[in-house]
């Protein structure tokens, strides 16, 4: 059996906001957005992993707070799991450093405005609506319908 591989993805808030990432890498994610993270390398811990990954995506230092429930399949071996993030207050503003072109904060009414990959959809789901306390959507709630084109601003 091979061994599985973790994901970590950051809900990274500001008050109500919700940060989204829209991915210039690899081709075939370019133009959709995710949480922010990367791979748990051998010897870290997911909150080690997800701050470093934090840094070195966006530039920011931030403080993991919490896992979100549960865990989404990837392509295998891989697997997503989500943790609620805050900045830190002398970090600097995110900036897309890597595999990124844009970032946006979303307020819970602009939370499906954007083309989230496939499989995030359900860990934003979920980080929402735990999120800052007031995100106004349900894990049970029907998703979204998946967008054609990536908006353009």
């Amino acid at each position: 059996m091979t061994e599985r591989i973790v994901v970590v993805a950051a809900a990274l808030y500001d008050g109500d906001r919700l940060l989204a990432a829209r991915r210039s890498a690899p081709p075939e994610l370019a133009g959709r957005w995710e949480l922010p993270g990367g791979k748990v390398e051998r010897g870290e811990t997911p909150e080690q992993a997800l701050s470093r990954e934090l840094l070195e995506e966006l530039g920011v230092a931030a403080e993991v707070v919490e896992r979100v429930p549960g865990e989404w399949p990837l392509k295998p071996p891989y697997v997503l799991q989500a943790w609620r993030a805050r900045l830190l207050p002398d970090s600097p503003d995110p900036k897309p450093l890597q595999d990124h072109d844009e970032l946006r904060w979303l307020t819970p009414d602009e939370l499906w405005d954007v083309n989230w990959l496939d499989q995030d959809v359900e860990a934003v789901r979920e980080a929402a609506f735990r999120g800052a306390g007031n995100c106004a959507t349900s894990p049970n709630a029907p998703a979204p319908a998946p967008r054609q084109n990536p908006p353009n601003s």
